[in-house]
């Protein structure tokens, strides 16, 4: 619970003080051994905690989800493999899987969806790593448009959508190659740009490296920059940036 639903309770007499006190007495993670599970990152920062599932026992992964779903009501992980779905839908038949951003999830029914976040590709390869910053978005409450493929060898691709990337709160520009979307973006809009190289590209892209360092040394204003491939990032940064403007 977060803490302004706490004193909500307080308030309504469907919480004593004392229970109150109790609850935020508790420990802020939940110690299971192999992992300590931030139970109250959702009152601090305004997000829960969601699980990078790539490369995690699957006992370990049975378990972490089952807590966090416990605790929230739904529960968000990004990286998970085809076989790690199918573990956790023996147990949980409602989660959902997509197969193009490897996200799993459990969510609740009827979630608004405000404001409002632009994502962009340079090209359709680099869409998984997109849809990853785009339902990380949703996932936290955030209305999203995508707006995919309009890399620079086409610009008039991206023309055509900027009256739509002129009326968001933030820009998501995704792109490999030499990652010059988020450049042409930034110099179009009055809003913050978050840009994520991809490792999408010939050799001389070197895994992403060079659209990395293009958006870093991006001659365009109000750009921040995330890790190669690191579309959650983006995502939980665009949401943050949102909901300021909602």
């Amino acid at each position: 619970m977060e803490l302004q639903e706490i004193l909500k309770k307080v308030q309504a007499g469907e919480m004593s003080v004392q229970d109150a006190e109790g609850y935020l007495r508790r420990k802020p993670f939940e110690d299971l051994g192999y992992a300590k599970l931030d139970t109250h990152r959702k009152v601090r920062s305004g997000f829960p905690e969601v699980i990078f599932c790539s490369g995690k026992a699957d006992e370990h992964l049975l378990k972490i989800t089952g807590k966090l779903y416990e605790e929230e009501g739904e529960v968000f992980g990004t990286r998970a493999s085809r076989h790690q779905y199918e573990l956790l839908k023996a147990k949980y038949p409602q989660i959902q899987y997509d197969e193009i951003s490897h996200i799993i999830k459990i969510e609740k029914e009827g979630k608004e969806k405000k404001g409002k976040i632009a994502v962009c590709t340079a090209g359709t390869a680099d869409i998984p790593v997109a849809e990853e910053a785009a339902q990380t978005a949703e996932y936290f409450g955030n209305y999203v448009e995508r707006i995919y493929d309009v890399g620079v060898s086409g610009l008039h691709r991206l023309l055509s959508k900027l009256d739509v990337i002129q009326s968001v709160n933030c820009v998501v520009a995704v792109a490999g190659m030499e990652g010059a979307l988020a450049s042409v973006i930034g110099g179009l809009v009055d809003k913050p740009v978050i840009a994520v190289p991809t490792s999408v590209g010939y050799g001389a892209n070197m895994k992403g490296l060079s659209a990395l360092l293009t958006m870093i040394n991006s001659c365009a204003n109000g750009i921040a920059v995330v890790n190669i491939d690191n579309g959650y990032g983006a995502g939980y940064i665009a949401a943050q940036i949102n909901r300021l403007g909602v």
